[in-house]
């Protein structure tokens, strides 16, 4: 394996709207499509900040829906950033419902948001997000750990 400069705790969000499209966002830092997601602060629980990076990345304020899963397998949770710099992420991912706010790239994190269907993503997205996406529309009733 190549070299990790840290380990990292993070958090996803899948958020669908009513028609069941779900909510992407082209990240600045790598220009490519995702679902929304972001680092945990220290002293800050993981429900605090996956409601924190939505409203941050998107104006939209979100409560958590349910767990999808637990993800660490470093084939799909170590990633290379455009400065060199490898991290290794155990992301906890979460279906969020939207309760207020309005959609708009918020941050200098996002380039873009807009829902897409499901069926219908961006060629250019993250490689371990479709697969989050795949376990949240699978409704399984325990959440997964991959």
């Amino acid at each position: 394996m190549n070299r990790i400069d840290e380990i990292r705790p993070g958090v996803a969000m899948i958020i669908f709207d009513p028609r069941g499209r779900v909510l992407l966002q082209r990240r600045a830092d790598v220009g490519l499509w995702g679902i929304p997601s972001g680092h945990v602060e220290p002293g800050e629980t993981v429900v605090n900040a996956a409601v924190r990076e939505v409203l941050e990345e998107t104006g939209l304020r979100t409560r958590v829906k349910r767990l999808i899963g637990v993800y660490s397998d470093p084939q799909s949770q170590v990633f290379k950033y455009t400065n060199g710099r490898v991290v290794h992420f155990v992301t906890v991912c979460f279906e969020m419902a939207i309760v207020g706010g309005t959609l708009h790239s918020n941050s200098g994190e996002s380039l873009d948001v807009r829902f897409y269907p499901v069926d219908a993503l961006p060629d250019d997205i993250l490689p371990m997000h479709p697969r989050w996406l795949e376990d949240a529309l699978a409704k399984s009733g325990a959440p997964f750990v991959r």
